[in-house]
């Protein structure tokens, strides 16, 4: 990176501390800029320095982190996102999860980079930021309502032109999967962001500002701005985009032998075209979309009660195919309960089919099997409000597995469930999923179509690379810069629009080595996040599922197919070694040294191996 004076950025953040009823502004250092961008990556920064070490996730030293990056909100493609993070109480490392919502807008109208939440409420409270000022207001006549009721309570009672950030009764209720929901429908946090703020009874965060960036150069910004919207709309998947979006992906991933059935068992359901694109394109009824966006993708149907819910591949394949369920109505009812509750859709898909799987094992006695809707849906219930079995299910599935007492099928990487492909074809996104900064997650390395078209069954290290090359990218820079990946990957706009328009916004110069270089000092802190907050590593940390290895695929065209570990221990020394990273995992010294991240190398020096 070269230039020394910045722009875009406020350099402010706001430290709120909630039982002291304390409010602070932070001038935080040029440098933090320079080498950490914003949004995960501050978010990493921040709780590097100032978490201490070993802390409950659900204590109120717990640090809550919403932030933004220089590029959020700033008219272009797709750039209403914001960052949420803190230590999981779902793994016990680093989470953060990302949003569609006005909260991002106003946030940085308002002129504040990120917020830093520590300390807890006596009684439940809403955070509301507006411009330079911060006040706790009484929540208490919102406590246990549902994400959508108190959304529209607080239109009525901040005005129609604010941000918001908001808890359910699943968030409240200290679900380990808890998210963070914006805008009934906008959900984000899964490793249990919105269980953190449940933990220090805060329901809410308002936010409404009404300044505006200062920007380097903003003709030049606006000119590249209209080129990179120029480029969306005339992408030639655009067309098609705007009629499914994620969810083509269904007849994609069926086709691929990928899409997740019966708690990860096959690759292919019998029912797909029931909970696929194409059925959805002809029961839609609108769109949706985050703020700054052209490329909409959030597809609304009515579900079987004839609510109205928005839907996206990842949520159908985990509460569908993966529980049996066939009929998109019936899918879309779990949608919309997870978000009216403040649930993770992945990982309530995920635990509910090991829930199901179990039952019919004969370890765990609920009254629900594969495809009963209406028992599922009392199921999911359950979990939100922590009743009967529910209280053990909330808990996630890692736990639900350990308590069980059978864990080779229960689909987690460090806590965290994985999301809606199956591997046991598909080693590069088990890599993927294995080497997630959060836990097995898709949005950091999305390998699995490149991986479809490049080699099935290939552990080598042109797969490697690529799993890394897509971390840098997606899970470094977007969620730093912050903005939505899906213009670059979905519709394959040029990467190079985002570095102009940050030039322009910024008065930075990037290239792709300072890419690369941001993208690998985030991913190496989050990695010494997790090894302080764990005392040590282990390589059985970045092992996916057992299943994976130890039961074939049944049906479909891959019939037979599974994971060899030996391999795939293989291809993960290989990426250790392409990372710079230790035979255990845990960043060497000297790696360290090289990304500016000194202050981390005696943790390194204990446990590299």
């Amino acid at each position: 990176m070269s230039g020394e004076k910045l722009f875009s950025w406020s350099k402010r953040i706001l430290w709120v501390d909630l039982g002291r009823g304390e409010f602070r502004e932070w001038h935080y250092p040029g440098e933090m800029a320079r080498m950490f961008l914003g949004g995960r990556g501050f978010a990493a920064k921040i709780l590097w320095d100032y978490l201490k070490p070993g802390t409950d996730p659900l204590s109120p030293d717990n640090l809550f982190i919403v932030a933004v990056g220089p590029l959020t909100a700033l008219p272009g493609p797709s750039t209403g996102k914001v960052i949420v993070a803190a230590k999981s109480p779902l793994t016990g490392g680093y989470g953060d999860g990302n949003i569609g919502s006005w909260a991002s807008v106003h946030l940085r109208a308002a002129g504040w980079d990120a917020i830093v939440i520590r300390g807890a409420l006596d009684k439940p409270g809403i955070l509301v930021v507006e411009d330079d000022k911060a006040r706790i207001d009484s929540a208490e006549d919102l406590w246990g309502l549902d994400t959508f009721t108190a959304y529209d309570k607080l239109l009525e009672k901040y005005g129609k032109n604010i941000g918001t950030l908001i808890i359910g009764p699943a968030g409240e209720k200290l679900v380990k999967f808890a998210t963070v929901v914006a805008q009934k429908g906008r959900s984000g946090g899964r490793p249990g962001m919105g269980a953190v703020m449940g933990s220090k009874k805060l329901k809410a965060i308002v936010v409404k500002g009404t300044k505006k960036p200062e920007l380097f150069d903003p003709d030049e910004y606006a000119k590249f701005a209209r080129e990179a919207l120029r480029d969306v709309k005339n992408s030639p998947n655009y067309s098609f985009w705007m009629r499914q979006g994620t969810m083509a992906t269904v007849e994609w991933a069926q086709g691929a032998s990928v899409l997740p059935t019966m708690n990860f068992r096959e690759g292919v359901f019998d029912d797909y075209e029931k909970i696929g694109g194409m059925y959805m394109e002809k029961i839609r009824v609108a769109l949706r979309s985050c703020p700054y966006c052209a490329m909409s993708c959030g597809h609304v149907i009515k579900d079987s009660e004839g609510q109205e819910v928005e839907l996206d591949y990842e949520n159908v394949a985990m509460l569908g195919s993966n529980l049996g369920i066939g009929r998109l109505e019936d899918v879309a009812i779990l949608n919309r309960l997870a978000d009216y509750y403040g649930m993770d859709t992945i990982s309530l898909g995920n635990v509910l089919g090991y829930a199901l799987e179990a039952a019919e094992r004969g370890k765990l006695e609920i009254d629900a099997r594969w495809g009963e809707v209406a028992k599922i849906i009392k199921l999911a219930e359950d979990i939100a409000h922590r009743r009967g079995v529910g209280d053990l299910l909330a808990e996630g599935v890692k736990r639900v597995s350990e308590k069980v007492g059978e864990t080779w099928y229960a689909m987690h990487v460090k806590g965290l469930e994985i999301s809606a492909y199956d591997c046991h074809a598909a080693p590069g996104m088990a890599l993927a999923y294995a080497t997630s900064p959060i836990g097995a997650h898709h949005k950091d390395s999305w390998v699995i179509s490149w991986e479809v078209q490049h080699g099935r069954f290939e552990y080598n290290r042109e797969k490697v690379r690529k799993v890394i090359e897509l971390q840098r990218i997606r899970g470094g820079f977007f969620e730093s810069a912050v903005t939505c990946r899906f213009p670059w990957v979905e519709l394959g706009i040029d990467f190079n629009h985002y570095l102009r328009m940050l030039k322009a916004a910024t008065g930075l110069t990037m290239t792709m080595y300072d890419v690369v270089t941001l993208a690998d000092r985030i991913y190496a802190l989050i990695r010494m996040i997790w090894v302080r907050e764990l005392e040590g590593w282990s390589i059985e940390m970045d092992i996916p599922p057992e299943r994976w290895f130890k039961e074939p695929l049944t049906k479909g065209p891959l019939k037979g197919a599974k994971l060899d570990k030996d391999k795939f221990l293989e291809m993960l020394r290989m990426y250790y070694e392409e990372r710079g990273w230790a035979s255990n995992g845990v960043p060497k010294p000297e790696t360290l040294k090289r990304l500016g991240l000194e202050d981390t190398v005696p943790l390194a020096e204990k446990y590299a191996k």
